[in-house]
């Protein structure tokens, strides 16, 4: 196909160079804003550091005063509206005293804050676990998560689904064991697929909401993983098996396998999935690649099948429960409770076990 041409003068111009000319400039220009955007963001969180820090400083020299702090803040409000215009209103100041005195102790917290926007700040500052709040100043600027995606993970309690895998402070399996429980939560939160939560027999209705909605269902996973395929076909010598979803998780250097169940979570599911990780291991699993994880997706958990599955020592195999809804502040600290509980038990059997074979 003939390129279209320009002539000017003894220069032939094509079309495609002009487009490519077009979206240079254009890249040039949004490279700019952003600059000058973060360039901004970063002076104006100094600057209500800064407010906030010079209102603690003015009210502890007037603390002898009754209500001098309300006071302050409610004049201060008064005269900055008179003489700069609009956006310090009383809850605003009081915003830039609480975001100095929260993060005031913490210079790495401030440094972290200085690479976000101010909606971020005022979420995070919030949070009163330290844990949690350097997990999320951190993912947002890692992840750069939008100010919506961070309101939806401290809603669901993103930080605290993901220790509901981890040992609650005791000693983890061992060190492989402990990266992956990092990376897998329990339970997942689903409420933006839409669907009913009542789900039994509707497996392919949960497959197909997740696949179209694969960008939001990612982040819910969680960092590193990039997705391969659905209804994965692995095939033995007699027999062919499909996996649900499959997906590769680049920081753990592992494929990670999962199969979604509608309903109570049974030994036959345990069974079936520990049968895909090893086939997966063998078929498909490179040189390079660590051991596979298998995830089952259930809507429920028998706290006795987990105990006496091969759950139970299988550093490679996890059952996790998701809710199509998003559960009240209530029940989902209930659920995590309950997971952090059966953790606890996984791991006191193991330690048993392991000084059993100690002493052996």
């Amino acid at each position: 196909m003939l390129c279209e041409r320009k002539s000017f003068g003894e220069k032939l111009v094509t079309k495609e160079s002009e487009d490519l000319f077009y979206r240079d400039i254009k890249h040039l220009l949004i490279v700019a804003r952003e600059s000058a955007y973060r360039k901004i963001n970063s002076v104006m969180v100094e600057t209500y550091w800064e407010i906030g820090k010079r209102i603690v400083e003015q009210e502890q020299q007037g603390k002898g005063r009754a209500g001098y702090g309300e006071y302050l803040i409610t004049e201060l409000s008064k005269y900055l509206g008179d003489t700069i215009g609009r956006g310090f209103s009383i809850a605003n100041l009081k915003n830039f005293r609480q975001f100095y005195l929260v993060f005031r102790e913490n210079q790495k917290f401030y440094t972290l804050c200085r690479e976000l926007s101010w909606s971020h700040i005022r979420l995070i500052m919030r949070i009163n676990d330290e844990r949690a709040k350097e997990f999320y100043l951190t993912e947002s600027r890692r992840e750069s998560w939008s100010v919506r995606t961070l309101q939806r993970n401290i809603k669901s309690r993103y930080f605290e689904r993901l220790l509901s895998n981890q040992s609650s402070g005791k000693n983890t399996v061992d060190k492989e064991a402990d990266g992956k429980l990092s990376h897998i939560k329990d339970p997942y939160v689903l409420e933006f697929l839409g669907i009913p939560e009542d789900l039994s027999g509707k497996e392919r209705l949960l497959e197909s909401a997740l696949i179209e909605n694969m960008q939001k269902f990612l982040l819910e996973l969680g960092k590193g993983f990039s997705f391969i395929a659905r209804q994965f076909r692995i095939s033995s010598e007699t027999s062919h098996f499909y996996v649900d979803l499959v997906f590769y998780n680049y920081i753990l250097k592992c494929f990670v396998i999962i199969d979604l169940k509608t309903g109570k979570l049974t030994h036959q599911d345990i069974g079936q999935m520990d049968m895909y990780v090893r086939m997966f291991d063998e078929l498909k699993r490179g040189d390079d690649d660590n051991p596979t994880i298998g995830i089952i997706l259930c809507t429920d958990k028998d706290e006795t099948i987990v105990k006496y599955s091969v759950l139970q020592e299988n550093k490679h195999l996890f059952a996790s429960k998701y809710r199509t809804v998003l559960p009240s502040e209530q029940e989902l600290q209930e659920e995590l409770d309950r997971e952090k509980w059966i953790v606890s038990e996984r791991l006191s059997l193991y330690e048993a076990k392991k000084t059993e074979q100690d002493y052996e």
